[in-house]
């Protein structure tokens, strides 16, 4: 692979300044490129068109950030995992065969990106360690904060609990905004099988939830 490709996705700035940590599905143009743009772009770019790189990096950046924020729920996180997420994207552009979506593609990349991350061993670091930044005066007092935020943590949380396959198929279409024929497309699944996946995590979020809260 051309050794100027890790470097294209650094140069493109985060275009979503402020994500909701959960959305309904985009709509399917939003998020997926007509294939002949696609198969334009890709081949120019296996000829070493740096151009075509950028611009295929433009197309898809923000759905990428967005996708690992809802993941994530941390915007600086979300933009480290979005910068490996396109350096393994290039190092395996070679392998990727255009039986789905680019988007797709790389939205899997990214999926298992976040997924080893979260796999990681951590050093957790003391609110009172030196170093640690000063709330400002005006900051949301923490109440606020906790209520804003704690009903899409308790969501994420439970999502993160689904069997792999249910957890997968819920992320990539609802914080993915993946349609459920990509998705059948990258499980290897039919249509009908995706369905029958998100209604049974539907099925069991809402169970985790309602038992939560009693």
């Amino acid at each position: 692979m051309l050794p100027w490709f890790p470097t294209v996705a650094e140069q493109c700035p985060t275009c979503v300044e402020k994500v909701a940590p959960f959305t309904a599905p985009a709509a399917e143009h939003e998020v997926l490129a007509p294939w002949n743009e696609e198969g334009r772009l890709l081949a120019a770019i296996r000829g070493g068109d740096r151009t075509a790189a950028e611009e295929l990096v433009e197309r898809t950046y923000s759905a990428v950030y967005a996708s690992l924020y809802r993941l994530c729920g941390d915007g600086d996180l979300a933009s480290d995992l979005t910068q490996e997420t396109y350096r393994k994207a290039w190092e395996a552009l070679d392998g990727f065969d255009g039986r789905s979506q680019f988007f797709t593609w790389l939205y899997r990349i990214a999926y298992t990106t976040f997924l080893n991350h979260i796999r990681r061993p951590r050093r957790i670091t003391s609110l009172d360690e030196a170093g640690s930044p000063e709330m400002p005066d005006d900051a949301p007092s923490a109440d606020q904060m906790i209520s804003e935020r704690e009903e899409a943590e308790r969501l994420r949380a439970a999502v993160m609990t689904l069997q792999e396959d249910l957890r997968f198929t819920v992320a990539a279409h609802f914080w993915g905004g993946l349609p459920v024929k990509e998705i059948a497309r990258i499980e290897n699944i039919t249509g009908v099988a995706v369905r029958k996946r998100l209604h049974k995590a539907f099925s069991i979020l809402e169970a985790a939830l309602d038992e939560e809260k009693r």
